[in-house]
């Protein structure tokens, strides 16, 4: 089989379209989140703390000044951009509850997984007893 073929293969199977359906839409979910953590939460939690936006707190590290926004203190040299970071741990955590909750309804829907009957448990020993001695 040519390497077009094997490829061609491996690219039709079930799984890779799934993942491929899977990142597309959790790219999409994403961007959602984002904007949700960016447009929604964070403006009143900055008004709470008196309309400061979270994602211009840095700590200059070449000697900026404090009073300049991030994108400008970053023109001028390296500093540790913290806001950006608690910004973007805040997605994180946002998304993962999310993917929490999801996992965990789609597990209800499924239903309780159910264990063998004391019955299926004895059948699963002797067929294997049985597959043991067709062994030796």
């Amino acid at each position: 089989m040519s390497m077009l073929g094997e490829f061609k293969t491996f690219a039709m199977r079930g799984n890779v379209v799934d993942l491929a359906v899977g990142v597309i839409i959790g790219a999409a979910f994403g961007r959602i989140v984002d904007s949700l953590v960016k447009d929604v939460i964070m403006p009143p939690i900055s008004m709470l703390f008196g309309g400061l936006d979270f994602a211009n707190y840095y700590l200059p590290l070449n000697g900026q000044g404090m009073d300049l926004p991030l994108a400008e203190a970053q023109k001028a040299g390296a500093v540790l951009a913290y806001g950006n970071f608690l910004t973007i741990l805040l997605n994180f955590i946002i998304l993962a509850f999310i993917i929490f909750l999801m996992v965990r309804m789609v597990n209800r829907l499924r239903g309780p997984v159910e264990a063998p009957t004391a019955a299926e448990a004895e059948e699963i020993l002797l067929l294997r007893d049985i597959r043991d001695s067709l062994r030796k």
